[in-house]
């Protein structure tokens, strides 16, 4: 699924870390990011407020953590549309 528009960074995070498996954010040069890994997060953060998501790609192992990733990136969707 790609990212858009991800303001709330330390919300997203929050869910990563929620998750049971890993998840991975994956930028079109190829680059992968375990966003389990607190290092990787960093990087992927960075990588994520650089490029406001719209090239990322985010992977679940889980298709429970997918579904909980689909939730939050609907509720930013939600969110979005409020405030046009």
């Amino acid at each position: 699924m790609r990212l858009t528009n991800v303001k709330d960074v330390q919300k997203f995070i929050q869910v990563v870390n929620e998750c049971e498996h890993d998840v991975y954010l994956k930028s079109q040069e190829g680059d992968v990011f375990n966003l389990k890994s607190s290092m990787s997060q960093y990087i992927a953060i960075g990588r994520l407020i650089e490029e406001s998501g719209d090239s990322l790609e985010l992977f679940a192992d889980s298709k429970e953590d997918e579904a909980r990733l689909i939730r939050f990136l609907c509720e930013l969707d939600d969110e979005h549309a409020q405030e046009k």
